[in-house]
């Protein structure tokens, strides 16, 4: 590639990773007056400060539990550091997640490995000759990402054979962090120090699926389980246990609809709860196309899962817009009033 001021283009493993991705430091400046101006703007502009708005009540609502969904590419991207964050200053009570983002990303740098910027023009069949992984215009080490799984199925082969809920075996993960990371301050070992759940429904569709494949396969007659069911039912326990809860959710897919579920879930099992009395999503998904990560929250209303009243939806790629949103309510200090859930200690 000859576009000036384009990335470089390298031929070989080395070159092609050269230049980590650097996550964005929340702490390090003050989004409120960039907030207060789009507040007074029009499109995304408007919506993102409303969702700013609606995020600072959310944690100013002494009844209010905050869960915080995350779908797609955004912690490889520069977003794990403010992850961790929400956490570190009780912004987060509990976290639903694909197994990408917690295992391939924040595991996977944890353990000392980086994601690289990139290029999106990049000749594929190149970078698969140099065994790396393109997600848009980041790069991975595919070798790096082999180490992960291994680790996973090292840290499995070390368990009780017995089956484990998502959050009990991130629990683990974020124990064994404890001890052992090459990078402190991963979401996984933040939210174990603050006892903050992690729920990955889909957990098996990330390196912790083949980690868990290979120790399996290790131990065909005691091995470890992943329990989806029960932690279905661990989740919307948490839901019965808060007397009002809020959304952020940062993409779609699965950890925006399951919990939205809790409220299904939990009126199933006879419990009366409200419904999600604040909802933000940031998506750039098409709402024509009747996907569940499109869906507005509007929508999800008739299911009786989301109240409309506090709702916004962001159609924006989220490391566009969230470094503001949550600057804002970082600089806002409203968290440092919020007494702590430690959701994590009601289950045994």
């Amino acid at each position: 590639m000859t576009k000036k001021n384009g990335p470089n283009i390298g031929h070989n493993k080395k070159s092609f990773l050269n230049n980590p991705v650097e996550h964005i430091d929340i702490t390090s400046f003050d989004a409120r007056k960039i907030i207060e101006g789009m507040s007074k703007m029009s499109f995304t502009s408007r919506d993102t400060a409303k969702a700013a708005k609606i995020y600072n009540e959310m944690i100013s609502d002494k009844n209010c539990s905050i869960f915080l969904t995350l779908a797609g590419s955004t912690s490889a991207g520069g977003c794990m550091k403010l992850y961790s964050d929400l956490v570190k200053y009780n912004m987060v009570d509990a976290i639903v997640a694909t197994g990408a983002s917690i295992i391939d990303m924040d595991f996977f740098e944890a353990l000392g490995f980086k994601h690289y910027q990139g290029s999106q023009f990049q000749d594929d069949t190149e970078l698969r000759k140099n065994y790396i992984d393109r997600i848009y215009d980041t790069y991975i080490d595919e070798e790096e990402l082999q180490d992960c799984d291994q680790t996973i199925c090292d840290i499995a082969n070390s368990l009780d054979p017995k089956a484990y809920t998502s959050r009990e075996f991130i629990k683990e993960l974020g124990k064994f962090l404890k001890d052992n990371a090459k990078k402190r301050g991963s979401l996984i070992e933040t939210a174990y120090e603050n006892n903050v759940p992690i729920f990955c429904p889909a957990f098996t569709d990330s390196s912790a699926g083949f980690g868990l494949v290979m120790h399996q396969e290790q131990n065909p007659k005691k091995h470890i389980t992943i329990d989806s069911i029960r932690e279905m039912r661990e989740l919307t326990e948490i839901k019965i246990k808060s007397k009002q809860s809020g959304l952020i959710m940062i993409g779609g897919g699965v950890p925006k609809n399951f919990i939205q579920d809790t409220v299904v879930c939990a009126d199933l099992l006879g419990k009366k709860v409200d419904m999600h009395k604040y909802a933000i999503q940031i998506t750039v998904a098409d709402t024509r196309d009747g996907a569940c990560s499109s869906s507005t929250l509007k929508e999800a209303s008739s299911w009786g899962k989301v109240d409309i009243a506090k709702e916004q939806m962001v159609f924006a790629e989220a490391t566009s817009v969230l470094p503001l949103i949550a600057s804002d309510a970082y600089h806002r200090k409203n968290w440092k009033n919020r007494e702590k859930r430690n959701f994590q200690k009601i289950f045994k």
